[in-house]
C-alpha cells in the first residue's frame, strides 16, 4: 500500500449501495485486505495518478526536443476537426 500519511487521525465516511459495499468487500477479501485497506490503497493509487498526469511528466532529451518543436510549429488549419466540433453530438 502506498502510504500518504502513517498515522490514521481522520475519517472518510462513504455512503453506497449495497450491491457496491458487497463489491467492494469481494474484491478486499479476494485481496486479502478490509475494505479500508482495498479503498485506501485504490484512491491513493488513483489521486496520484490524477495529479501526476495534471502536475509532472518527464521527458528524454530527444521527447523534450519533440515537445519543444510541437510547440514551435505554427498552427494548422483543420477544416475536419473544425466542422466535427460545430456538429451537436450524442450528447447535445
Amino acid at each position: 500500500m502506498t502510504q500518504v500519511g502513517l498515522a490514521k487521525k481522520q475519517r472518510i465516511d462513504v455512503r453506497t449501495s449495497g450491491a457496491v459495499k458487497q463489491l467492494l468487500q469481494e474484491a478486499a477479501r479476494t485481496d486479502h485486505k478490509s475494505v479500508s485497506e482495498f479503498l485506501l490503497d485504490a484512491g491513493i493509487t488513483a489521486a496520484n495518478q490524477a495529479l501526476a498526469a495534471r502536475h509532472r511528466f518527464v521527458l528524454d532529451e530527444e521527447q523534450w526536443q519533440a515537445f519543444h518543436e510541437a510547440l514551435d510549429r505554427p498552427v494548422q488549419h483543420k477544416p475536419e476537426l473544425k466542422r466535427l466540433l460545430s456538429q451537436p453530438g450524442v450528447l447535445d
